[in-house]
């Protein structure tokens, strides 16, 4: 997860938007954005839906 904000900065705030506030958490240098996200209770829908946007953020970046 910490390397997707590192080389993406614009996705951390879809994170945030999402309840994920792990860009400054020890556990983002080796969780996936889904372990994280499940590790925050959230669904697999939820998910999907959030990496959905994060995608959209950065094609729109490209």
């Amino acid at each position: 997860m910490g390397e997707l904000v590192y080389k993406h900065p614009a996705a951390e705030e879809v994170l945030l938007d999402y309840g994920l506030h792990c860009a400054g958490c020890f556990a983002n240098s080796f969780d996936s954005v889904e372990a994280g996200a499940k590790a925050h209770g959230m669904t697999d829908a939820e998910i999907d839906e959030m990496l959905e946007r994060v995608n959209e953020v950065l094609n729109f970046q490209e």
